[in-house]
């Protein structure tokens, strides 16, 4: 039998303790006007965070381009490369250096050694006056160096750049000034330098910082509301550059309407689509219409390019009767007659002696490792420079 249980006393003393309803709505507008208090206070707080963050960000002040505690630790330890002796003492057990030409090296992260001493960094302004520099003086000289060796140099120094731009978090028109030359300077320096020793040049570190840099200077871009007369050029060569790659298409696609239908960006495309459609005929004729800085960026990818033209005509022509003009073949491929005789004979295709191309899709093969020498067919890209100079095409004076 279930036992009914028996209401549960209450004392006078909880009876009286127990708030009534004006009182419970006071205490629950006190516990609000607490928890703003406590919003506000946390508001405060992140602000004050930001405040500190960005005093706490290094200004530098070194108003050269080496700071002179470097230049003296390098001379007495004999690190100066020769662009920085000061002349007259080239010969000497320690030369010395020349503060004007002296540029602050490129110095690894490491432990107990402080990158941020505002004494050692130089600003925005002096930053790109010391690109400028690298550029006029050490790319751009005739008589100082092989090229090679200058490319060594301001690779490096470029480096201590970006290095001194991200301690201090430069933006800004100082910002998009340097990485436009920084990366015109790669993408020239992957076709000029392109089958060199790794000794002397590495394509894919060149690669890396490349893209670096360029992928840096896109966000600028996008994130920057005043305007930049130079993005369509460097769109158009992000594009080219990493040409068939699905994020560099796609950034493309996503710019404004009015951008995106510039002419060099509306080109771009046009060659993307090409290699995206294995059609090596038409990107090789809309390659004519670039400029010399685009088809450095372009010519990394000719070689393929070239490579799928034969193979799509020796399935396509294979046949004992059918014989195709060599002329005509060398026109579509870009190259004179002589290049073109040598590239068929790599991949198999034979040229009989009435200058006819005999296409045979058996006989294709593709070239051994190394034996294929990207730079004897850069005649495309090297019949565009005429009588620019290196400067020029750095600093975008074209």
């Amino acid at each position: 039998m279930n036992r009914r249980r028996a209401p549960r006393r209450i004392s006078h003393s909880q009876r009286r303790d127990a708030p009534i309803g004006g009182e419970s709505r006071q205490r629950t507008q006190g516990q609000r006007r607490g928890q703003d208090k406590a919003q506000v206070r946390e508001v405060e707080e992140d602000e004050r965070c930001e405040q500190q963050v960005k005093e706490t960000v290094p200004r530098g002040t070194c108003q050269t381009m080496c700071p002179a505690r470097e230049l003296r630790d390098r001379e007495v330890q004999n690190r100066l490369h020769r662009f920085e002796m000061l002349a007259g003492t080239e010969r000497d057990r320690r030369p010395k250096g020349d503060p004007l030409r002296s540029v602050k090296e490129y110095s690894r992260p490491a432990a107990g050694k402080d990158l941020t001493n505002s004494a050692d960094l130089r600003p925005p302004a002096v930053l790109l006056k010391t690109v400028c520099y690298l550029i006029d003086d050490i790319a751009a000289s005739h008589s100082l160096h092989s090229w090679t060796e200058g490319y060594s140099f301001v690779f490096d120094r470029l480096r201590s750049v970006k290095q001194d731009m991200i301690i201090q978090r430069v933006s800004g028109l100082h910002c998009v000034a340097i990485l436009e030359r920084t990366v015109r300077f790669l993408i020239y320096a992957s076709y000029r330098l392109c089958g060199e020793p790794l000794r002397l040049y590495d394509p894919r570190i060149n690669d890396t910082h490349l893209q670096e840099n360029l992928s840096w200077l896109l966000d600028c871009y996008a994130a920057g509301t005043e305007p930049h007369p130079n993005q369509e050029e460097f769109q158009a060569l992000g594009l080219l550059y990493n040409l068939g790659l699905a994020r560099a298409t796609q950034h493309i696609m996503e710019l404004p309407d009015g951008l995106r239908h510039a002419p060099a960006i509306k080109l771009a495309l046009s060659i993307n689509q090409a290699f995206l459609e294995r059609n090596p005929v038409r990107l090789l004729r809309l390659a004519q219409r670039l400029n010399f800085l685009q088809c450095c960026a372009l010519h990394r990818h000719l070689v393929i390019c070239r490579r799928d033209l034969l193979l799509v005509f020796s399935h396509g022509y294979s046949s004992r009767n059918c014989r195709f003009p060599l002329d005509r073949l060398a026109q579509l491929l870009s190259l004179d007659t002589a290049l073109t005789i040598r590239l068929c004979k790599d991949y198999g295709v034979g040229v009989n002696q009435d200058n006819q191309v005999v296409f045979s899709k058996a006989a294709f093969t593709e070239p051994e490792q190394g034996k294929l020498r990207c730079k004897l067919y850069h005649s495309i890209v090297s019949e565009k420079q005429r009588d620019l100079t290196i400067g020029s095409i750095i600093h975008g004076c074209t």
